[in-house]
């Protein structure tokens, strides 16, 4: 996925929108989705998108660990989700000859 938005650590990182990648993987019991093939027995997908989106959307952080935690929150307020990776990108171009800035983590329903 891929949203814009203002976030990092320099001043001039957070004057002009950025493009940020987002990946997720989301763990949960999807054996009655499998059976019965409706979207209420699985995760909705347009919300953790949504919720990605809001995040990166929404107001500035400071650290990719900051975004990736955000997200990571949201997502595992979902019904059925048990457990997210999020993985966080961006290619600012401060950074240049580096590709990208990444930062991946895995939380846990509590």
């Amino acid at each position: 996925m891929s949203f814009r938005g203002r976030h990092g650590v320099r001043p001039a990182e957070r004057a002009q929108l950025q493009e940020f990648k987002v990946d997720l993987e989301i763990e949960a019991d999807l054996g009655e989705a499998g059976r019965t093939d409706r979207l209420v027995d699985t995760v909705d997908y347009t919300q953790a998108r949504a919720a990605a989106k809001a995040v990166i959307e929404g107001e500035p952080m400071k650290l990719l660990e900051s975004l990736a935690a955000a997200i990571a929150q949201r997502v595992l307020e979902l019904p059925r989700v048990e457990a997210v990776s999020v993985r966080v990108a961006k290619r600012p171009a401060s950074m240049q000859p580096i590709e990208a800035a990444a930062v991946s983590i895995k939380r846990t329903r509590a």
